[in-house]
């Protein structure tokens, strides 16, 4: 499969900004493993006033039917040798729209920090797929992109075979693109229109699909005058799920029309009317702020240290910022069930490699919690006897050593609110011990002293003048002076 993606520029914006775009160098050959095959990006020119930038998938065949068991285009098992011999190694597929989706991740999502104002401006585009199967033919290419703002949609059919004329013309077109489009914008649209095209996923199509369909298609699909059927084909014809997405991009359609946003059009229901307004649970109250800090953190490669059975894990997945998730527990049962709540069998591919559960002690080191940027101790510490504190301490904040750390325990204060709860009694059984404001802060001071971190203290929950809030959040953020020690060891 082949792409190449054009562009041409002055010596005030040379072209070779398409580099800095797509993240990748002009001057590299550059190489990157899928799960099907391996993906190749080349710069076949590269000067100020032309670039081109070309993305070759080799599809392995053998991977593809053996990760997809059988199923998919050419892979009915009554057609053996169909699974092995097709069109998948040529012809752009869903196979080439993933790789491209994780080859240009950051320029699909419209991030350049080196050029942030060309991520916004229009770019001379040239798109060139020269084999795409098109199950609708030429005219269904042009209705696809023809709405979209391109000055060019040239389709040109791709002869059953030229010495027999007579035979016509394949299912297969050669596809041109020319225009003045944002480059994350051309790109969408490529990443969902290719399998719409070709009408066939190498991979389960899960709920997950509606999101991705949903954030691709954000700016252009809501209006598009071919919207059902692009729906209805990147998404395998599942009709529960078709019928899910029209419904969102229905909402934003109308949200747009009326300069609303999506919200203020969907409030129909009056909640107030006809339910009865509920607290929100102290552990929603706990996730929400751990998340607020995460983000404010900037983290992307985040332990959640003590996990148990994956609340915290869940929440993170679901926020597309969160690269690489990693729960730990001692607790294999816990971690047992951490599996069935993600319902770790049944994730699709890329979602399963955001998130690994593995069994470990938090009161030793281990280098498999090194280099990651924030690790979260959520109502783990007053779990552990006193005398067991230091171990755990040096683990995390000595050993792992995290950019950010950030450790919940309750205020023992706020315990005279619980009318459940008898005085003088924690409020878990396994509990061994409970912190007032100022012992934890000690504490955390101390900590952030020892290891060459500051700390700051949040409140959890609702913050009672008296005696302050249920729970308590320290934030523990590394030093820029412990940092730069850290990236020198590393280097070594």
């Amino acid at each position: 499969m082949f792409l190449t993606i054009s562009t041409t520029g002055t010596p005030e914006r040379p072209a070779t900004d398409l580099g800095f775009l797509l993240h990748k160098h002009p001057d590299r050959a550059q190489t990157f493993s899928t799960s099907h095959g391996t993906a190749h990006v080349f710069y076949p020119e590269a000067s100020a006033e032309r670039c081109t930038a070309a993305l070759l998938l080799e599809v392995d065949p053998v991977a593809l039917v053996r990760r997809g068991k059988g199923k998919g285009r050419g892979g009915a098992p009554d057609a053996a040798l169909a699974q092995y011999v097709n069109d998948r190694p040529y012809a752009a597929s869903s196979l080439l729209s993933v790789a491209l989706a994780a080859v240009f991740k950051s320029a699909l999502g419209g991030v350049c920090r080196a050029l942030p104002e060309r991520v916004e401006a229009p770019l001379p585009l040239r798109i060139e797929v020269p084999a795409l199967p098109a199950r609708g033919g030429a005219e269904l290419v042009r209705k696809l992109f023809g709405p979209l703002g391109w000055e060019r949609v040239e389709v040109t059919e791709v002869a059953l075979d030229e010495q027999f004329p007579q035979w016509g013309a394949s299912r297969y077109v050669r596809l041109v693109l020319e225009g003045e489009l944002r480059l994350a914008d051309a790109l969408r649209q490529l990443y969902i229109l290719l399998p719409v095209l070709d009408d066939a996923k190498h991979y389960w199509v899960a709920p997950d699909e509606v999101d991705k369909l949903l954030r691709a298609g954000e700016g252009w699909l809501a209006d598009h005058p071919e919207r059902p059927l692009i729906t209805r084909r990147y998404l395998s014809h599942r009709w529960g799920l078709t019928r899910q997405a029209d419904q969102a991009l229905e909402l934003v359609r109308l949200a747009e029309s009326d300069d609303l946003d999506v919200d203020s059009v969907d409030n129909a229901v009056d909640e107030s009317t006809d339910t009865e307004e509920k607290p929100v649970p102290l552990a929603e109250h706990r996730r929400t702020a751990i998340l607020e800090a995460l983000r404010g953190a900037g983290a992307h490669r985040v332990l959640d240290l003590g996990c148990g059975q994956g609340q915290l894990v869940q929440a993170l997945l679901k926020d597309v910022r969160f690269t690489e998730i990693v729960g730990v527990d001692v607790s294999m049962r816990a971690l047992t069930i951490a599996s069935r709540r993600l319902k770790l069998d049944r994730m699709g591919e890329r979602q399963a490699g955001r998130v690994t559960l593995q069994q470990g002690s938090l009161t030793y080191t281990d280098k498999r919690l090194k280099g990651y940027d924030a690790a979260v101790l959520s109502e783990v510490i007053e779990h552990l006897d006193l005398d067991r504190l230091p171990a755990l301490e040096y683990a995390v904040f000595g050993s792992a050593r995290p950019g950010t750390v950030l450790v919940t325990t309750p205020n023992v204060e706020y315990n005279v609110r619980w009318e459940s709860l008898p005085a003088g009694h924690v409020r878990h059984g396994d509990h061994r011990f409970e912190w007032t404001r100022a012992e934890f802060r000690e504490w955390a001071a101390k900590v952030a002293e020892r290891h060459g971190y500051t700390v700051a203290h949040l409140p959890v929950g609702p913050d009672d003048p008296g005696v302050g809030p249920p729970t308590q959040l320290a934030v523990f953020t590394l030093t820029d002076t412990e940092i730069d020690k850290k990236k020198e060891a590393e280097a070594a």
